[in-house]
């Protein structure tokens, strides 16, 4: 569940796209994206970059946490390597991230795409560099 104090407005890709941030906690983050039309490709199916971006952000959300909503930790997208697994089926994608290890500045990553049926749509792992946060 996310701390109602660490809510944070839609950022404008974020608008475009239409996922919300559900769950965020130390090394964790949960998205949902609604399945609709204009995340589709010419095939009718929810675009691979789509699935990437999901979990870039579930990734990148989970080495970003602090707790604090006055103080955001900042990073950047070192690798990201995906794999396509399934076509989803439903109406809603759930993605998950989670930090794996590393250290005070590079951090590793997996996370997942499951359908709200539960099938897993995609996985990825990623590192991040952590950039430093608000209150320095």
């Amino acid at each position: 569940m996310l701390d109602p104090s660490l809510k944070e407005e839609p950022y404008p890709f974020q608008t475009i796209l239409g996922f919300a941030v559900l769950d965020w906690s130390d090394g964790y983050c949960r998205l949902e994206q609604p399945m609709v039309p204009h995340i589709n490709n010419r095939n009718g199916i929810p675009h691979g970059g789509l699935h990437a971006t999901l979990l870039d952000t579930a990734m990148g959300y989970a080495v970003c946490y602090t707790g604090d909503p006055d103080d955001r930790q900042t990073g950047m997208t070192l690798s990201l390597n995906v794999q396509y697994l399934a076509v989803a089926k439903g109406k809603t994608l759930i993605a998950e991230g989670r930090r794996t290890g590393g250290g005070r500045t590079n951090v590793f990553t997996e996370g997942e795409i499951r359908d709200e049926t539960g099938n897993l749509i995609a996985t990825a792992t990623a590192v991040f560099r952590l950039r430093g946060s608000t209150k320095g």
